[in-house]
C-alpha cells in the first residue's frame, strides 16, 4: 500500500487501547531495522524526520529510503512524518516533499501565537490531504534541533486544549506530562535511585493526561521524548569506551499506561541511538582490526530490530494491529 495518513490509525490505536510508534530515521539501516521489526509483527508504523535529520542525510535520500520501506513492507501502513517542524516554511517543504503528516512546534511560543502558527500550517497541509500534529506545553531536554533548559519547561494546561484544538483544526495533541526529549532526561536532583544506584525518574502526570482526555473525548494525543534509555546499552557504551552516567528514561510500564488511554503515537528516538552506538563499540572493540561499514553496521541494525520488536509488543500494544 502506500503511504497512509496517521487518521485511520489514530482511530484504530483509540479504540483499540494501544499506540503506534513513531521513530525517528537517519540512514538506511534505522529504516531497515525499524521496517523490519514492523513487517513481522504486523504493525503499524510512523517513519518520522527531523529537521536534523534532513540536514543529514537530505530530503530526497530519506524519503526514498521511506519509499523503499513501502516496497519491502506492502502489507502494513506506513505514515511519513516531520518531528517537530519549526516554521511554517519547513512544513510546506516537507508536504510539498511527499510527507503525509507534519508537526508544527511552536510551543515555544505565546498561546495566540501558537495557535495562529498552528493553524496556517494546518490549513495548508489539509488542501494537500496532510495532517498535523501540534503541541502545548513544552518539554525539557536536547533532541537535534530541540534544546530546552528544565526551567524553561512547562506542563500542558489542560483548560486550554479545548479552545486550542478546535481554534487550530490540528489532528493530534502532543503534551507535556513529564516525558523529557534526549537520553539525559532528567537531572539527579529531579530523581531517586533505588537499591542498586539506578536514577528512578518522577513518574509521569498522568492527573493531566486523564484531564486533557476528559475535556477532548476520542481525540489522538501524542508523547514526545519517551525514550525509556535502556540501561543494557547504556552499559554497552560505557564498558566499551564510552562515557554516559546517569542516563535514564522513561519507565516502559508508564508508556504502557499512557498507550492504554488516550495517547496514540508515542515517540521513540533515543533508544535506537544508544542501541545503535552501543552495538558498533562493542563490535570495533572485539575487532579492532575491522573497517568495513558493512561489518560493524550488521550487530548494530539487528539490535535495532531486536528493540523496535520489544516495543511494539510490550510497550506499545501494537503488535498484530496493522
Amino acid at each position: 500500500m502506500p503511504l497512509v495518513t496517521t487518521t485511520e490509525m489514530f482511530k484504530k490505536a483509540y479504540d483499540g487501547g494501544y499506540a503506534v510508534g513513531a521513530f525517528n530515521v537517519n540512514n538506511m539501516e534505522i529504516v531497515q531495522g525499524i521496517t523490519e521489526a514492523a513487517r513481522e509483527q504486523h504493525a503499524p508504523l510512523i517513519l518520522q524526520v527531523s529537521k536534523g535529520a534532513r540536514a543529514y542525510a537530505n530530503h530526497t535520500y530519506l524519503v526514498k529510503l521511506v519509499e523503499a520501506a513501502v516496497i519491502e513492507c506492502p502489507d502494513i501502513p506506513i505514515a511519513l512524518h516531520l518531528d517537530h517542524g519549526p516554521d511554517f516554511e519547513t512544513c510546506k517543504s516537507c508536504i510539498d516533499g511527499g510527507f503525509t503528516s507534519v508537526m508544527i512546534d511552536a510551543s515555544s511560543k505565546p498561546f495566540e501565537e501558537n495557535i495562529a502558527i498552528t493553524r496556517k500550517v494546518v490549513e495548508y497541509a489539509h488542501d494537500h490531504g496532510v495532517v498535523v500534529e501540534a503541541e502545548l506545553g513544552s518539554l525539557a531536554g536536547v533532541e537535534d534541533e530541540v534544546n530546552v533548559s528544565a526551567e524553561d519547561s512547562s506542563y500542558t494546561r489542560p483548560e486550554e486544549v479545548e479552545e486550542f484544538v478546535q481554534k487550530t483544526g490540528c489532528d493530534s495533541l502532543a503534551i507535556a506530562i513529564g516525558t523529557s526529549h534526549g537520553a539525559y532526561k532528567f537531572t539527579a536532583a529531579q530523581c531517586t535511585r533505588n537499591e542498586q544506584g539506578i536514577l528512578v525518574p518522577p513518574p509521569l502526570r498522568f492527573d493531566i493526561l486523564e484531564e486533557v482526555s476528559r475535556r477532548l473525548p476520542g481525540f489522538p494525543i501524542v508523547l514526545h521524548g519517551s525514550s525509556s534509555v535502556p540501561q543494557d546499552f547504556v552499559k554497552m557504551i560505557n564498558e566499551n569506551g564510552g562515557k554516559m552516567p546517569d542516563a535514564v528514561g522513561i519507565p516502559e510500564e508508564q508508556l504502557r499506561k499512557a498507550a492504554t488511554l488516550s495517547v496514540c503515537k508515542i515517540n521513540i528516538d533515543s533508544d535506537l541511538r544508544l542501541a545503535m552506538t552501543g552495538s558498533i563499540r562493542k563490535y570495533f572493540a572485539d575487532h579492532p582490526d575491522h573497517f568495513d561499514p558493512r561489518q560493524y553496521l550488521t550487530p548494530a541494525r539487528a539490535n535495532i530490530k531486536a528493540i523496535v520488536t520489544h516495543k511494539l509488543i510490550d510497550v506499545l500494544g501494537c503488535a498484530g494491529k496493522a
